[in-house]
């Protein structure tokens, strides 16, 4: 006898290893070969723009190599000689410490920035979309543009930041070539392309619901308190998403400070005593300059760990007073 037909409650009854549940029907594999095709040209930039340079540099971190000879593998040495060889590595913890700073003082300044922005403009009813257009323009500018901009600005004799504090009567300073004030000078930088973190706080600033800030005011509260109670309390999601993002992008820095020290055909080297010399300015060097990019690709892995650490360190401690 052949085998039982069995009807549909019964095949449905049956669960997942039925005949008919196995086999799916034309029209779902045309809806799944449809979204694959859809998803293709993103898999495709992914496997081979993002995933396979990544393992490529993991691979190439174990080895002795530049872009002229055939890697060596050397395991671990890499990884020993950047932390622990001050001689054949000497700038190394010098540009940890250039960017740690830059950190500190960059981040916390561009969402100040940003916040003092948000709020203007959140208070503007005519022309708000035109203020917008232009506190946004920094972001979109090309950073050629914009350190070509700057040099000028911080420029000792013909800058407009000099000439300014000379009406003021402060006398001006050599911004790009005074150790103490390269990293202050980068982070005002940072601060005035605060484009991305405004916009997101002139969202959340439109989320608050008006009743609650009505309420504040016919309890007497002032501008202040109704900032420093009601504003910012419940901004602090959106602080916490900026700040995150923020100390990533900070740790990353690279276009900005390049082209701010290799103007005028300077060689690259992170400025006075290398106090620009960021973390990945310094591996750029080390992979285009140096010839050695197995060390570079190692920076690489050790920045990764080091954000991985720091984010989740701010998701364990930060975000418990965000929430």
């Amino acid at each position: 006898m052949g085998a039982p037909v069995l009807s549909r409650r019964a095949r449905v009854a049956a669960g997942p290893g039925t005949r008919a549940h196995r086999r799916p029907s034309r029209r779902r594999r045309r809806d799944h070969l449809v979204g694959l095709l859809l998803v293709a040209p993103a898999l495709v930039y992914f496997l081979v723009f993002l995933l396979y340079p990544a393992l490529s540099a993991l691979y190439y971190s174990f080895t002795d190599w530049n872009l002229r000879t055939d890697a060596s593998w050397v395991g671990l040495a890499n990884y020993a000689d950047l932390l622990f060889d001050d001689v054949t590595y000497p700038h190394f913890w010098k540009s940890v410490r250039v960017t740690l700073q830059y950190t500190l003082l960059a981040v916390p300044l561009t969402l100040v920035t940003a916040l003092a922005q948000a709020l203007l403009l959140n208070t503007i009813r005519r022309g708000a979309n035109l203020f917008r257009l232009l506190l946004f323009l920094p972001v979109v500018t090309a950073e050629a543009a914009v350190g070509a901009i700057w040099r000028w600005l911080y420029d000792p004799q013909y800058g407009l930041i000099n000439a300014l504090l000379g009406l003021a009567g402060i006398p001006g300073q050599n911004w790009l070539n005074t150790p103490e004030l390269v990293i202050p000078a980068l982070a005002f930088i940072a601060a005035w392309q605060c484009g991305i973190s405004m916009i997101i706080y002139l969202a959340g600033l439109k989320g608050i619901p008006g009743a609650i800030r009505e309420a504040a005011v016919i309890d007497g509260a002032g501008p202040w308190q109704r900032f420093w109670r009601v504003t910012f309390p419940m901004l602090r999601p959106t602080t916490f998403y900026l700040l995150v993002t923020g100390v990533i992008a900070a740790l990353q820095v690279f276009g900005l400070v390049y082209v701010i020290f290799s103007g005028n055909g300077r060689s690259v080297t992170g400025g006075p005593e290398q106090s620009g010399l960021t973390y990945v300015l310094h591996l750029y060097l080390f992979a285009f300059r140096y010839d050695a990019m197995g060390a570079a690709c190692a920076m690489s892995f050790i920045l990764l760990v080091f954000i991985v650490i720091v984010t989740a360190l701010q998701f364990r401690f930060v975000k418990q007073e965000a929430s």
